[in-house]
C-alpha cells in the first residue's frame, strides 16, 4: 500500500509515546503566610514557571518582562530558518537573550514575549500598506495587554526598531505609568560597500521603466543594499527618528539610538539596559516619573535637530496621549521648528548624506544635545532611565571615554570628521542647512499640511530660502495610476501631481514609491506632489502631505480637476507657506462635487475601516491617529440617543 506523505509519516520514532512524565524536581518556595495570601493565578504561575524548567528555588525572585518585536526564526549561526519581515527585527532576539541573562545573573526572573511588526518598505505600493499605520495602534494595545497579563512583573524592557513596531512599543510603555520601563532601540544596519542604500534601491523599478538604469544594475544593487543582516535602515526615516525620539524622551540609556546591529556595543546596550530597569524598580522610579511635558518637549527638539521623519508628527502625540500628557499641536511643532536649527547631516537630507551608523559614531543623540544645550533649547532637568537627568547625562557624555573613542573611530574607519556629521549651530548655518518641517495652510489645506523642508533640493530655493511652484494639477485617485504615469513619463516638469483618497479614511498609506521616483527621475525635482496621504521618513522633494481635511472628509483637495492651477509656496527659513488652487475661486471650488474617479478602495480591510473611524472620532491625524475612549464612547452615546429618538418619532 502506498503511503501518502502528507497524511502519514514513515518515521517510526513518532510512535514512541508516553502519557506521563516525572515532572519538575524540587519544591515551590512556599510559606504558610505566602500561600494563604495567594490568588489561584499566583500559584498557577509558579507552577507554570517550574514546568518550563526554571529552578523552583528561584521562583520568588523579582520578575521582569522583556517585550520585543522579534520576527523570523534565526539559527544559532545567524542563518535563516524562516525569514522575518525585515532586518530591523531579525536580530533583536539576541538583545532579548542578553537582557534576560543579565536579569537572571543579577537575581531577577526574566519573562519574554513578542509582537512582531511589518515592514513599510516591503509593503510600499501594495495593499499591505493599507494595514501599516493601523497596525501601530493594534500592536500597542496587544503589548499593553501582555504587560497587564503578567501581574507579577515589576518592570518592562521594550526592544524594538522599526517604523511601526517602535512607536507601538513606546505607546505601550507610556501607557504603563506605574511600572519601571526601559526602551532598547534595536539599532541600524551597516552601509553596504559600493552599493546603493536601502532608500535608493526602492526606486529601481521606476528608474528601470524610464530607461535610466540597466537590468544588471538593478539586480546587483537590489541584492546588496543591506550591509548587515540586522537593524533598521541606514537613513533618518521613521525607524531611526523613532530611536532618536525614544532617547530624547529619557526612556533609553544615553547614546542608545542608532547602534550598529550585531556589534558588541549593541549587545552591551541590552545588558546595561536590563541593569537600569532593575535599578529603577529598586528606587521606585516609574514611567510617570520619566515621561513628562519636558520630555515631550525634548523629543520634539531632537526631531527638529536631526531632520527627522514627518511621521513623528503623528507618533509623538500618540505617545503623549498614551502617557496622559497634552499632545503637541501643529502650532507647537511649528514653533519649535522655527527655534531649533537642523544640526545633523544624514541620509536622506544631506548635503553629504552620512548614514545613521556614522551619526552614532559621531556621538549620536548626546552629541546633538550638547549643541542644543549651548543654545538653551533643552529641558535639562528631565529625568531619564539612567537615574540621572538629561543635564547630568550630558555632563558625563562630554568628558566620557566613550565619546572620545567613538568619534576617533569614525575618523579611522571612514576618514570622516565627526563635526561634519553633527554640527554646531554656527557651522550648520554657514553651510545653509534648512530646518526640518514646514507647516502649510491654504485653500487646499484649511486645517493644515506639511512638507519636509530638508527634502527640498537647494536648486529649488531662492536666496531667501523660499520655494515657489505654480503649475497645472494632474489628479490621481490611486497610487497605482500615479506611479504608472511616472514610469510612462506622462507627467512632466512643472506639473503638480495631486494624489487624493489616501488619507486616514483609507488607512493613510505611505506614498514613498511616488516621492522616491520623483527624486531619482530626471527632471523630477521640478514636479510637486500634493496629497492627503503621508510619506516615508526618507521621502525627498517638494512633497506636501497630510493635507487636511482629506478628500474622504469632503476636503477641497478632493474637488480638484486636471488643469487647475496650483500654487505652492514654501518658506524654509520662517517655516511657513501655502498650497492654493488659484484658477478657481472659493465658491466655485466648494460648488464642485468630489472628483468622479474617487472610489472606495476595495482592498481596504474591515479592520482598517474600523481604525479609520475610531481615529477620526478621536481627533484624526493631527491628534496622532489615536483612540480616545472617552470621546468615542461619548459620540456613540450621542448617536444611540439620536437613533432612539428617531425610532420613537417614526
Amino acid at each position: 500500500m502506498t503511503r501518502d506523505p502528507l497524511l502519514d509519516s514513515a518515521n517510526e520514532d513518532i510512535y514512541q509515546l508516553r502519557t506521563t512524565a516525572a515532572g519538575p524536581q524540587g519544591r515551590l518556595p512556599l510559606t504558610p503566610e505566602l500561600l494563604n495570601g495567594m490568588s489561584s493565578g499566583d500559584l498557577f504561575g509558579l507552577t507554570q514557571n517550574a514546568g518550563m524548567g526554571w529552578n523552583p528555588a528561584h521562583l520568588l525572585r523579582r520578575q521582569f518582562l522583556i517585550l520585543s518585536t522579534q520576527g523570523g526564526v534565526r539559527a544559532a549561526d545567524g542563518s535563516p530558518i524562516a525569514l522575518g519581515y525585515h532586518t530591523g527585527h531579525w536580530e533583536i532576539g539576541l538583545l532579548v537573550e542578553e537582557a534576560a541573562r543579565t536579569i537572571s545573573s543579577n537575581g531577577g526572573l526574566p519573562f519574554a514575549g513578542c509582537v512582531s511588526d511589518p515592514c513599510d518598505g516591503r509593503t510600499n505600493g501594495t495593499a499591505g500598506m493599507l494595514d501599516s499605520l493601523a497596525y501601530r495602534n493594534d500592536a500597542a494595545i496587544v503589548l499593553r495587554r501582555l504587560i497587564r497579563s503578567l501581574p507579577t512583573r515589576r518592570g518592562v524592557l521594550g526592544i524594538a526598531t522599526c517604523d511601526k513596531g517602535l512607536p507601538a512599543m513606546l505607546m505601550a510603555l507610556a501607557g504603563s505609568p506605574d511600572l519601571a520601563t526601559v526602551l532598547v532601540p534595536g539599532g541600524v544596519t551597516l552601509l553596504a560597500e559600493e552599493a546603493e542604500d536601502t532608500a535608493k534601491v526602492q526606486t529601481l523599478p521606476a528608474r528601470f521603466a524610464r530607461g535610466e538604469i540597466t537590468l544588471d544594475h538593478a539586480a546587483d544593487m537590489g541584492c546588496r543594499a543591506c550591509g548587515s543582516p540586522g537593524g533598521g535602515c541606514q537613513f533618518m526615516g521613521t525607524a531611526a527618528t523613532s530611536q532618536v525620539v525614544a532617547e530624547a524622551l529619557g526612556l533609553t540609556l544615553p547614546h542608545s539610538a542608532l547602534s550598529p546591529s550585531g556589534a558588541d556595543i549593541w549587545r552591551d546596550l541590552a545588558r546595561r539596559s536590563a541593569l537600569a530597569l532593575m535599578n529603577l524598580d529598586k528606587t521606585g522610579t516609574t514611567t510617570r516619573d520619566i515621561l513628562t511635558a519636558d520630555s515631550i518637549h525634548n523629543a520634539m527638539v531632537l526631531h527638529a535637530a536631526v531632520g527627522g521623519s514627518t511621521n513623528l508628527v503623528m507618533h509623538v502625540p500618540a505617545i503623549a496621549h498614551a502617557a496622559g500628557l497634552p499632545p503637541p499641536t501643529a502650532t507647537d511643532w511649528a514653533r519649535l521648528n522655527r527655534l531649533v536649527p537642523r544640526l545633523v547631516d544624514v541620509l536622506p537630507n544631506g548635503p553629504r548624506h552620512f548614514a545613521t551608523v556614522q551619526v552614532f559614531l559621531a556621538g549620536g543623540v548626546p552629541e546633538v544635545m550638547l549643541h542644543l544645550r549651548a543654545l538653551g533649547l533643552l529641558k535639562l532637568g528631565a529625568r531619564t532611565v539612567s537615574g540621572r537627568t538629561i543635564g547630568e547625562n550630558l555632563a558625563w557624555w562630554e568628558q566620557s571615554e566613550r565619546r572620545t573613542r567613538l568619534r576617533e573611530k569614525l575618523r579611522q574607519l571612514d576618514g570622516i570628521d565627526p563635526d561634519e556629521v553633527i554640527m554646531s549651530a554656527e557651522r550648520a548655518k554657514k553651510i545653509g542647512l534648512t530646518s526640518t518641517v514646514t507647516f502649510l495652510q491654504g485653500n487646499l489645506a484649511p486645517e493644515g499640511a506639511l512638507v519636509k523642508s530638508t527634502a527640498l533640493t537647494p536648486a529649488l530655493l531662492n536666496a531667501e530660502g523660499v520655494s515657489h511652484h505654480e503649475g497645472p494639477a494632474r489628479i490621481f485617485t490611486t497610487e497605482a495610476a500615479a506611479i504608472a504615469a511616472i514610469k510612462q513619463s506622462a507627467v512632466k516638469a512643472g506639473d503638480v501631481m495631486v494624489l487624493i483618497g489616501l488619507g486616514p479614511g483609507s488607512g493613510m498609506p505611505e506614498t514613498y514609491q511616488i516621492s522616491s521616483a520623483l527624486k531619482h527621475m530626471k527632471g523630477g525635482e521640478h514636479i510637486s506632489l500634493v496629497t492627503d496621504g503621508r510619506f516615508s521618513g526618507v521621502s525627498t522633494g517638494a512633497c506636501i502631505g497630510h493635507v487636511s481635511p482629506e478628500a474622504w472628509a469632503s476636503g477641497p483637495i478632493g474637488r480638484l480637476r486636471d488643469g487647475d492651477i496650483i500654487r505652492v509656496r514654501i518658506d524654509t527659513r520662517n517655516l511657513e507657506g501655502r498650497v492654493d488652487v488659484i484658477s478657481v475661486n472659493a465658491s466655485e471650488l466648494s460648488a464642485r462635487t468630489i472628483h468622479p474617479d474617487l472610489k472606495p478602495d476595495p482592498r481596504v480591510p474591515a479592520d482598517t475601516r474600523l481604525w479609520a473611524a475610531l481615529q477620526h472620532a478621536s481627533g484624526g491625524s493631527w491628534n496622532g491617529c489615536v483612540y480616545d475612549p472617552d470621546r468615542i464612547i461619548r459620540l456613540l452615546e450621542i448617536g444611540q440617543a439620536a437613533e432612539k429618538n428617531h425610532l420613537a418619532g417614526s
